[in-house]
Parts: C-alpha cells; sequence; structure tokens
C-alpha cells in the first residue's frame, strides 16, 4: 500500500511532467490559426484589388410576432456597387406595411450606401485589421458542401457593422463561408443589438453574400426578423493597368 505522504509528492510529479505538453500545443496551433487569418486577409485582398463594381437583386422581407410565413412588408431593389463611388439601388418593388418600408427597410438601404462608402467600407470588412480570429476546436468543418476552418471572431472595437461570433472560412483558400453573430454595438438606443447569420458562396471565385436574417428588438416594434436573398450577381472585373 503506498504511503500516504508520497501521494502529493507524485501527483506534483505528474502535474510537472504533462506541464510541456500545453505549450508546445498552444505553439503548434498559433502558427496554424496565423496561416489561416492570413489565408482570410487575402482572399479580401483579391476580392477587393479585382472587383470593380457588379450588381445584385436583393430581395428583403420583414416578419414579426414569431410568423416567418407571412411578411409585414417585402421589398427587391437593384444593388449597383462601384469601387469608386460604393452602393447604389433603384427600388424595383414594395409591398406591405408602408410604416415598415420607411422605418425598417429603407432606413437599411440607407445604412447599407453610408458604409460602403469609400473611406468607410475598410472598417467593415471581415479581416484581421478589424478583428481579432482564433481557431475553433473541432477541426474541419462542412457547410453547405465545403470543408471549413471554423473562427471565433472579436471585433477591436464596438460597432453595429462588427460581430462577435463564428466565421467559416474554405479551408483551400480561406474564402467566407458563413458567419454568425450578435452586432458589437446597438444601432440606436430603441433597438438592441442584431443577431446575423450570412451565406456566403463564391462568384466568379469571390465569396460573395446570397443569403441573409438579421433579428431584433426594438420599444417599437418589438421583435423583428430581416431576410434577405442576394440573386444574379452580374460582376465587372478590374481591368489591368
Amino acid at each position: 500500500m503506498m504511503n500516504a505522504s508520497k501521494k502529493p509528492a507524485l501527483l506534483v510529479l505528474l502535474i510537472v511532467s504533462l506541464f510541456p505538453i500545453y505549450p508546445s500545443m498552444l505553439m503548434a496551433q498559433q502558427p496554424v490559426t496565423e496561416s489561416i487569418v492570413r489565408q482570410v486577409d487575402e482572399a479580401v485582398k483579391a476580392r477587393i484589388d479585382n472587383i470593380a463594381g457588379y450588381t445584385v437583386s436583393e430581395h428583403y422581407a420583414v416578419y414579426r410576432s414569431n410568423d416567418e410565413n407571412h411578411p409585414a412588408a417585402e421589398m427587391t431593389v437593384k444593388t449597383t456597387y462601384n469601387q469608386n463611388l460604393g452602393k447604389n439601388y433603384v427600388i424595383v418593388s414594395e409591398s406591405g406595411s408602408v410604416v415598415i418600408q420607411n422605418l425598417i427597410l429603407h432606413v437599411l438601404l440607407e445604412n447599407e450606401k453610408r458604409l460602403n462608402r469609400p473611406g468607410i467600407r475598410e472598417n467593415t470588412w471581415i479581416t484581421s485589421a478589424n478583428y481579432l480570429m482564433n481557431m475553433k476546436p473541432g477541426g474541419s468543418q462542412m457547410i453547405d458542401g465545403r470543408a471549413c476552418n471554423a473562427l471565433t471572431l472579436i471585433p477591436k472595437r464596438k460597432a453595429p457593422y462588427l460581430f462577435e461570433g463564428t466565421l467559416w472560412v474554405d479551408s483551400k483558400d480561406g474564402s467566407i463561408v458563413q458567419l454568425q453573430g450578435t452586432a458589437s454595438k446597438s444601432p440606436s438606443l430603441i433597438s438592441g443589438p442584431a443577431r446575423v447569420t450570412r451565406q456566403y458562396a463564391s462568384i466568379d471565385g469571390y465569396s460573395e453574400a446570397t443569403h441573409a436574417r438579421a433579428v431584433s428588438d426594438s420599444s417599437m416594434f418589438g421583435e423583428t426578423v430581416v431576410k434577405i436573398d442576394y440573386q444574379d450577381y452580374q460582376i465587372q472585373r478590374r481591368t489591368s493597368q
């Protein structure tokens, strides 16, 4: 039978013998994370450097009272993005509550126009300049048939357009596949931070949003769900100088 006085000493030896494993594991993970984050930055930069503009059809639907089958308001717009000018919208159709159209949908479009202006949009990009990113445990995960790495997103400053949550990127090239998170700051005093899910697909070799869902709470409308579908991208590449 082991002497009781020897047990603490053996426990200490066991802990000390195992301790070097943990720093080595962390050091092994760090270069992997840095490599993936570098891929993300490069994929975003490639999109910025090579796309001069695009057009896309966007359909917005607003739902209330836990009813996601019958939209309270809808809007379809044709969006034009120009690298030098930002975004512009032409409303193709609107239906449903005029109040929701004016106070939610039109406000969304104006915010998007503002955030995509040169000099402002750089602050919204999902890059290491705006976020701390770390690998999540669990290895590669399949999202929409693509092998992805999952990264935690921690914004470097608080803003309604920066999210705290999870980012999934293609394990081959770091292109964005999906985002889930909560805005790090409320957009106004009467509404809470939006909870956002966004899916992306490779369009002409670059990640573009295909679906988005945002849930928010406000004193005026209660819980509101906004869904956006993006279709018919027409991308204009930059011509070589």
